[in-house]
């Protein structure tokens, strides 16, 4: 690590790792340099957002015949990967193919087992996702930008088409494409919003301007279109989406939870319940002792600021301070060069990330910096409430979740890893956890200790404790929406319409929402274990940057590492 400026700042180096010491690691990594770039081409919105230009004019092929093409493609490669003997392999690439399997049986499971792109099509995420992440980063000049989203505009209808061949032999879920078609109603705004940011930068009568407004109705026809040929399929839609007690239990067993299973983790969430209310009921008696928790989470929630305006500057400025109290603390190093957009989150991710969320910095680029960008949620449907979400205590905690020491810190560390592996690998329990952790650790360190931030804190930990519980209610089909909705509102005090846009996205993306809370969990019992295993020798930052510097692993193979590296 190296100190430079004026706050006397450490910064997080990236991970050195051995050349191919064998024929067999040589065989493995060109297995995985012909795997990513196959995967870059069948999915060029993943491309942008790794920072690969050259694929910011594309979309993919949305087509029923590419998806099946491409498991039969990630079949191919586990094979392959089989077919090494891993005795024949250096300790590191031997690491590198477990987690290449892990990451690519994980797809086929989602593909193959799962089988949500049969039964939800998803054109409006794919151009949606395309725009927003080309329009949003400015790693490249603005023209640039708005020339390759016109191309991927003109590239709009076709996958449109493609996306309609997708529906296949099970019943659509009713839910998960009732959101798609609010998503395709809205996107036109964000259309909208580029058409205007080309004409102030080009001028009114520019040819990529008109290009683009050109692509820009042609694109907002084909979704109105689409809308209305996927409103007469819902006709035979169906309510159940869930995926039930042994493809669920199969699941978990593909997440590498540090051998964990199902009921084993639900019993955790019904534990964090219980224990996260009791925290919450201690600090609200410091504040009001003659009110109860619920009325005291009302009074703090009713102190926000005026507007959404006044909202996302105070979400800066609570992000700012936790950024110098890191590095003024030594908990943990910065990676050289970071820095943070917050901005309001476009219209069409609104029904599904109801508070805010976070784009990571781009890996790759000519012109990649480690920026990221935190989107905030105005609201839900123009929910009246929707201020109170944005209470001073909640922007605390959320801002360091999303931002320092939380996503963007964690992630922007994560692209400093050469390995192309991991860029492949999902592992929400480390990424979701680990911002989790820091929101109790920050405080246990003493940043933002006020009783009304604590609560605020108790009362997002109550909301990932109940993410748990229905994940896995859900899927198992012991619950349905809208009881799930009135039990996260009930154990929550949410505004109705956000607890409905979460239990919305929990209904298509399972193991995912658990993830949280499981991987703060995971994540203390790991730094209890390395302080027993340490002794003196342990250090906090340590800790923290020899997780941060491996990338975003299951937090059983950090627990591998942390064995071979700290003995």
């Amino acid at each position: 690590m190296t100190v430079q400026g004026e706050a006397d700042r450490s910064t997080l180096a990236g991970s050195v790792v051995p050349e191919p010491a064998t024929a067999a690691d040589l065989r493995f990594e060109s297995l995985v340099g012909d795997r990513f770039r196959a995967m870059m081409r069948r999915y060029p919105v993943f491309g942008t957002y790794l920072g690969l230009d050259e694929y910011d004019t594309q979309l993919a092929d949305g087509s029923r015949d590419a998806v099946l093409a491409e498991t039969e493609a990630a079949r191919a490669f586990v094979s392959a990967l089989e077919s090494i003997d891993v005795a024949s392999l250096s300790e590191h690439f031997a690491t590198e193919r477990e987690l290449a399997l892990l990451a690519t049986r994980r797809q086929i499971f989602d593909d193959d087992v799962h089988r949500v792109w049969e039964r939800r099509v998803s054109a409006a995420d794919e151009i949606g996702d395309g725009i927003f992440l080309t329009f949003a980063r400015g790693t490249r000049p603005l023209e640039e930008r708005l020339a390759a989203i016109a191309a991927r505009l003109e590239a709009a209808p076709r996958h449109v088409e493609e996306q309609k061949t997708r529906l296949g032999t099970q019943p659509p879920v009713q839910l998960w494409n009732e959101l798609e078609l609010d998503a395709a109603a809205s996107l036109p705004s964000l259309f909208g919003e580029v058409v205007e940011a080309a004409r102030k930068q080009l001028g009114e009568g520019h040819a990529e301007v008109a290009r683009l407004e050109r692509a820009s109705t042609a694109t907002a026809q084909a979704l109105e279109s689409y809308s209305s040929w996927l409103r007469e399929r819902l006709a035979g839609a169906t309510g159940e989406f869930a995926l039930g007690t042994e493809r669920y239990d199969e699941l978990v067993g593909l997440r590498a939870f540090d051998d964990l299973d199902t009921d084993q983790i639900l019993s955790i969430g019904e534990e964090q319940l219980e224990l996260n209310r009791e925290g919450r009921r201690k600090v609200a008696a410091q504040i009001d002792p003659h009110a109860t928790p619920e009325e005291v989470v009302d009074r703090v929630k009713s102190d926000h600021p005026p507007d959404f305006a006044a909202a996302l500057d105070s979400y800066r400025s609570a992000m700012a301070e936790a950024r110098q109290y890191v590095i003024d603390h030594g908990i943990a190093s910065l990676p050289e060069g970071e820095s943070l957009s917050v901005i309001e989150t476009p219209d069409f991710l609104r029904n599904v990330m109801p508070f805010a969320a976070y784009f990571s910095p781009p890996k790759f680029g000519k012109g990649s910096v480690p920026k990221g960008l935190y989107v905030v949620t105005a609201s839900v449907g123009g929910e009246a409430g929707a201020m109170r979400e944005h209470n001073y205590a909640s922007i605390y905690n959320t801002s360091i979740h999303e931002a320092y020491p939380g996503h963007h810190h964690q992630l922007a560390a994560a692209n400093t890893h050469p390995s192309l592996v991991r860029l492949l690998v999902d592992a929400p329990e480390f990424v979701e956890g680990w911002a989790m952790y820091c929101e109790q650790m920050m405080r246990e360190e003493g940043f933002d200790t006020a009783p009304s931030h604590w609560l605020m804190m108790y009362t997002d930990a109550i909301w990932r404790a109940c993410r748990i519980i229905l994940d896995i209610k859900l899927h198992r089909g012991e619950i349905g929406v809208d009881d799930a909705i009135d039990f996260l509102v009930e154990q929550t005090g949410f505004e109705r319409a956000n607890a409905a846009a979460e239990v919305n996205r929990y209904t298509y993306t399972p193991t995912y929402q658990l993830s949280y809370l499981l991987g703060k969990v995971l994540l203390q019992r790991l730094r209890d274990d390395e302080k027993r295993r340490l002794g003196g020798r342990f250090s906090l930052r340590g800790f923290h940057d020899s997780l941060l510097r491996e990338g975003s692993l299951p937090i059983s193979f950090h627990r591998r590492h942390l064995s071979r590296t700290q003995a």
